[in-house]
């Protein structure tokens, strides 16, 4: 019996216009993800991995084609359609971090459980949950000027977490690490993928995080390259 897919991409295609100029970023890509898969995305700067990220995160619209999580047809949602479901369903984590420096670690975590409208204490209880996940309830009050860059990322991991997600979005999230650290948070990655089943979708230029993931994806200049076609270790 065929797995259903939690994520299918139709035919997508990405076009971005400015000042005249078109750029085709991605092109008729079809690709289903599965829940529970951990997906290295590889790619060159300007090959489409993070374009193909957005329309995964449901931050960029594609210009043609489908995308579908668990059978919704995701492109005919209105906006606010499309940002309940995100809030809901999908879990982000950047290379930047992108916390809130006025905020604790508890509280920056918290953040997506807020826009929810869940209850204060029902959203507290969540969010020390995952700080204690990533090992970091200790570190509850600390502001994030005050943690280390690999804190700040297991502060953004917990955050991504928090609210239970079915899909993990993950851009880049060693690439301000040194490689030590790199490493505990891939590992942490890994972890996290198998006790909470969730589905991780990894984007890296890291070519030894890539190798260590389940499943490979690799793109260039928008379309999707089979595993055969890659060559020197992109």
């Amino acid at each position: 019996m065929k797995q259903k897919a939690l994520l299918s991409f139709q035919n997508i295609g990405k076009i971005y216009k400015s000042e005249g100029v078109i750029f085709e970023a991605l092109k008729n890509i079809s690709l289903d993800i599965h829940q529970g898969e951990l997906i290295g995305l590889s790619g060159k700067s300007g090959s489409g991995k993070t374009t193909l990220l957005n329309v995964a995160g449901l931050i960029d619209h594609p210009t043609s084609g489908k995308l579908l999580i668990n059978n919704l047809d995701i492109t005919t949602f209105t906006d606010a359609k499309l940002s309940e479901f995100r809030a809901e369903k999908i879990g982000f984590i950047f290379q930047t971090f992108n916390l809130l420096p006025l905020l604790s670690t508890l509280e920056n975590v918290e953040y997506p459980l807020m826009l929810l409208n869940m209850p204060e204490i029902k959203r507290k209880e969540m969010a020390m949950n995952a700080l204690d996940l990533v090992g970091l309830a200790s570190f509850k009050d600390r502001r994030p000027g005050q943690l280390s860059g690999g804190q700040r990322q297991r502060v953004a991991i917990a955050r991504a977490i928090v609210k239970n997600p079915e899909l993990i979005l993950a851009d880049e999230p060693t690439a301000n690490l040194d490689t030590k650290t790199s490493d505990e948070v891939f590992n942490l990655l890994l972890k996290i993928q198998e006790d909470l089943k969730v589905t991780i979708m990894l984007c890296t230029h890291d070519q030894d995080l890539i190798a260590q993931t389940k499943r490979k994806i690799h793109i260039s200049d928008g379309m999707l390259v089979p595993a055969s076609n890659i060559m020197g270790g992109h």
